[in-house]
């Protein structure tokens, strides 16, 4: 009896929008490996019943977007040190018949930086704007390289001081218009928030404020060149955009799903640009 494609996913609600599958499908053909990578549509009141019948389905694993990634973290048999930490799920598999949940979110950003500005750790004082879920993989991916300083800003405070406290160690809470006591001596600028995206209204930061040496991140991807790096790069400052942080994330999953380590390459970024100019 033939041995069974291995199967994997993306689900969230709406589903329409993502990416995962352009990434995925790529690597499938580029590796020539026999597999798929599906869009599901689940809503919120089906993932429970969804996930508990996974070891029983086809899938091998797979990935979860919003709005679940918190609600997986309850409905998984283990999570992994990084989606405890973070307290979110984003990849999916199998194993020994448990259903398994871990978080690449830290790992995909780190790994942007890495190849984008080799050293980027180094800086030791990073400055968060914005305190949601995409901050908290952030804080993770810093903590774990050890910088000595991760000030999380957030125009409601209580959510930046939820965070931090969470997290403890180096990450600290403050509001939006310490800001300028902040910039001087921040090494990385890392923007979580949705402004920005879509062609909406940017962030109104004094990036004059900023030392030379600084690296300014947007996790944001679409548009590529947000109003935050573009003025950073109107002010000479290194750059790195938010479409790495989501290629990156994807390599350890596709890893467990179908046995090969996939390469971010220029020619899958390139892919992955043409799609986000021919729906923009």
């Amino acid at each position: 009896m033939a041995e069974a494609l291995p199967r994997a996913f993306v689900c969230g609600h709406p589903i329409a929008h993502s990416r995962s599958p352009l990434i995925h499908g790529y690597w499938l053909q580029h590796y020539g490996i026999e597999g798929t990578y599906e869009r599901l549509d689940v809503p919120p009141e089906a993932l429970e019943g969804f996930l508990r019948d996974m070891p029983g389905s086809a899938y091998v694993g797979g990935n979860v977007t919003i709005p679940h990634k918190e609600n997986a973290c309850r409905l998984v048999d283990h999570l992994d040190e990084a989606a405890h930490r973070i307290g979110a799920v984003n990849t999916l598999w199998m194993d020994g018949g448990r259903l398994h949940g871990g978080n690449t979110d830290a790992y995909g950003f780190a790994a942007n930086l890495d190849a984008e500005t080799p050293g980027w750790s180094q800086s030791g004082v990073a400055t968060i704007l914005g305190a949601g879920g995409a901050a908290r993989a952030i804080v993770h991916a810093l903590q774990e390289r050890a910088f000595r300083q991760i000030r999380i800003v957030n125009r409601t405070s209580s959510r930046a001081q939820a965070l931090a406290a969470h997290f403890r160690g180096a990450a600290s809470a403050h509001a939006w218009d310490a800001l300028p006591e902040l910039l001087p001596e921040t090494g990385l600028l890392i923007n979580t928030t949705s402004l920005g995206m879509d062609g909406g209204p940017g962030l109104e930061l004094d990036l004059s404020l900023l030392p030379s040496t600084v690296i300014v991140s947007d996790i944001v991807y679409a548009p590529l060149l947000t109003p935050l790096l573009a003025m950073a790069r109107d002010r000479g400052l290194r750059t790195v955009d938010g479409l790495g942080m989501l290629l990156h994330q994807a390599v350890p999953g596709f890893e467990k799903w179908f046995g090969r380590r996939p390469e971010v390459t220029p020619e899958l970024r390139a892919l992955v640009i043409a799609d986000l100019e021919l729906h923009q």
